[in-house]
């Protein structure tokens, strides 16, 4: 059977891939480029204009799809794969150096019949019942050609899927599979028997982040996309890695040049930057090798004072140096959930007569209708209600959208709806606008669209508060427990709304605690998971510490989606975080206190305290003026990155103090997790591979 399949194969294939292929590729491309007069060569500059020229401004991204960075990237990342890597070295080996021309013949020729499917697609594109744009050659098929043309695009689509398993997938997967069991046998990390095993947790781990990415849609995939491909995002990271690195190299040399024990002088870096993690890997690493564990925590209590205090003077040196007094005023950013608020008037016939839904699938910004005005009478419109000549509207969008809209409605007009001292009571003199909180546990991560509550109360939902920040309250928002709605209506159709949401904010006092031992659970599962590292015999452990934290980002972040509860009122929050300190800092006392005084007042103490504040000071002060003076980032961002990447929660609230915005918290947000993971490992590689 299987020679049978493989017979056929390869006859479809020497006839496909022969003369029929050839006239398909090169003869098509040709027609096309003297139909359009060789438009791949007049339109070249306009088309570098319009994808490298525009893709870093965000801002174009006004059907809420892709901007043109990611849809940049998403072609690369569709583009640069097996049939340019492999396809071209196999071409070279086959046909020798001259099929390089020839593969540039047909690459200039296929860029207009790349032009001419684009075109096609974006113009016979429609919405999916997400309200997604979807397209592509099925679509163009069954749009563009007539009845008798449709079971093409049925067998296009069959092809397409039976594609997926060839060379759309199995040929990407096998690469990758391939490359990860040579670099482990290379290294010794695995045995030859263990491969099979190890092939199918890579090809399980594979499925599981492509189906993430996919099901998450179009936009999904140029989000990561985005990421992925370009990793314009690793400023703060690169910055953040630059003071772990001389952390560690001062660590070393330190160790050396000061006649410090090795685990001391890593316990010395442990209190210097504030990271418990790493004091516990290194402590279970010394008790693996059968060594003296409680010398670590002892360096680690004479440290850590001043490495609390040093950051504060690092950032504070910088400040009073080099920070002028305009770099701290708050400039105004470009923030696409930042939500505003204008009138329009209709006066455009293309949507007179028009629905909002129909209005809302045209390629225009998101919006929100919040009231409409129409003789005299407010209401909220539903999805269904028609759009007149004169209609007055009140739209909720982000202010760069305001111009497109303006053509879409035909004037904006000039009252200010954005001022905190507007009487909304006196405008909604039939309507009444209320607050209501999510409540209901079924309801998290549902998105706000699928609950139809316009269409079923004809009440609107203008604007969503979350952690203090308002959102734009559109239909694929993903609604979280805790989230404040602004709903108007009339006071009939909002208390059905408030039976549909909750609002019970009682039920939010009660302290949510499944996630949270869940995470720890999960967390200490993951902390004791051992793996290995080349040249070091010992295997390496997240610890006790280290692998909670990663669990509880990946909770944080997917948890919502897969209707996990994460929210935890704000007083149980704080009471953690003050236990947990409070425990560490008791842990940490009894471990070292037997010994603390007598080495804090000897000659060597105060060699462990200098060389603690040395550790925490420098990279900091280095990372800071190279940031600032040469890479031109803004100093609450630098001041955000250097207390996440010393792991200093408390220097990141003397940062948010002094500094307007919330520029330090993102960028502490950023670098943390990266940092606290890299000094785990490095705190137990030290050990192992200079003691070892």
């Amino acid at each position: 059977m299987i020679e049978t399949i493989t017979a056929v194969n390869q006859a479809v294939n020497q006839f496909i891939w022969g003369v029929p292929a050839m006239v398909c590729i090169i003869g098509v491309g040709l027609l096309l480029s003297v139909r359009t007069g060789f438009l791949q060569i007049r339109k070249f500059p306009y088309a570098i204009k319009t994808t490298i020229g525009r893709m870093f401004r965000k801002k174009d991204a006004s059907d809420g799809a892709m901007t043109p960075f990611q849809a940049v990237c998403t072609a690369l990342a569709g583009t640069v794969g097996t049939g340019n890597i492999a396809g071209v070295a196999g071409a070279i080996a086959i046909g020798g150096p001259g099929a390089v021309f020839w593969m540039w013949c047909s690459a200039l020729l296929g860029m207009c019949t790349k032009f001419a499917e684009v075109t096609l697609a974006v113009h016979y594109r429609e919405r999916s019942e997400a309200g997604e744009w979807v397209g592509g050659p099925m679509y163009y098929i069954k749009n563009g050609l007539s009845k008798h043309w449709q079971f093409l695009a049925v067998l296009y689509s069959l092809f397409g899927v039976l594609t997926v398993f060839g060379t759309g997938n199995a040929t990407q997967v096998n690469t990758i599979v391939a490359a990860i069991d040579t670099a482990l046998l290379e290294y010794g990390v695995v045995g030859g028997g263990a491969l099979s095993t190890l092939n199918l947790v890579v090809g399980i781990a594979v499925a599981m982040l492509v189906a993430m990415v996919l099901l998450g849609g179009i936009k999904r995939i140029g989000s990561v996309s985005e990421k992925l491909v370009p990793f314009m995002a690793l400023t703060y990271v690169v910055l953040a890695l630059g003071v772990v690195l001389i952390g560690t190299l001062m660590t070393v040399l330190g160790s050396y040049g000061l006649n410090i024990s090795l685990p001391d002088m890593v316990g010395i870096l442990c209190g210097a930057t504030t990271n418990t993690p790493a004091l516990g890997a290194a402590q279970q690493t010394l008790k693996q090798m059968g060594l003296e564990s409680s010398t670590p925590a002892l360096g680690c209590a004479v440290a850590y004072p001043l490495g609390v205090v040093g950051v504060i003077l690092a950032v504070l040196a910088i400040r009073k140096a080099l920070v002028r007094k305009e770099d701290l005023e708050l400039k105004e950013k470009d923030d696409a959930n930042k939500t505003y608020i204008a009138a329009f008037q209709v006066h455009n016939p293309a949507i007179f007569n028009k629905s909002i839904k129909e209005i809302g699938g045209l390629n225009y910004p998101k919006f929100v209708i919040s009231r409409l005005w129409r003789d005299g009478n407010v209401s909220i419109p539903t999805s269904e209600k028609i759009i007149k000549e004169g209609d007055r509207l009140l739209v909720v969008t982000s202010e760069k959208y305001a111009p497109a809209l303006t053509v879409l409605f035909g004037e904006q007009e000039h009252t200010d709806w954005n001022k905190e001292d507007i009487d909304w009571n006196a405008i909604d003199s039939q309507l009444i606008s209320q607050r209501i909180v999510v409540t209901r546990p079924e309801l998290n991560g549902k998105k706000l669209g699928s609950l139809h509550l316009r269409n079923h109360y004809g009440i609107n939902i203008s604007r969503v508060y979350r952690s203090g920040v308002q959102l734009l309250a559109t239909a694929e928002l993903t609604l979280q427990l805790g989230d404040r709605l602004t709903v108007v209506g009339e006071a009939a159709a909002i208390q059905n709304v408030e039976k549909v949401l909750g609002n019970a904010i009682k039920s939010l006092k009660e302290p949510n605690l499944v996630a949270v031992f869940i995470g720890i659970v999960l967390g200490l599962a993951l902390g004791a998971i051992p793996f290995s590292l080349p040249g070091i015999s010992a295997p390496v452990k997240l610890g006790l510490a280290g692998g909670p934290i990663i669990v509880g980002i990946l909770i944080g972040t997917f948890g919502p989606r897969m209707h996990m509860v994460t929210y935890t009122t704000r007083s149980a929050n704080l009471m953690l975080r003050a236990l947990g300190l409070s425990l560490y800092l008791a842990c940490l006392g009894l471990d070292a206190g037997a010994h603390f005084f007598e080495t804090v007042f000897r000659p060597e103490g105060l060699l462990w305290i200098a060389a603690g504040f040395v550790l925490t000071v420098v990279p900091v002060l280095i990372m800071g003026v190279i940031a600032f003076k040469w890479m031109k980032v803004d100093f609450g961002s630098i001041a955000g990155m250097l207390c996440g990447s010393m792991a200093n929660p408390m220097a990141l609230n003397y940062a948010n103090d002094t500094i307007p915005g919330d520029n330090p918290s993102v960028a502490y947000a950023t670098v943390y997790p990266m940092c606290m993971f890299l000094r785990v490992i490095i705190a137990q590689v030290l050990l192992m591979f200079l003691l070892g």
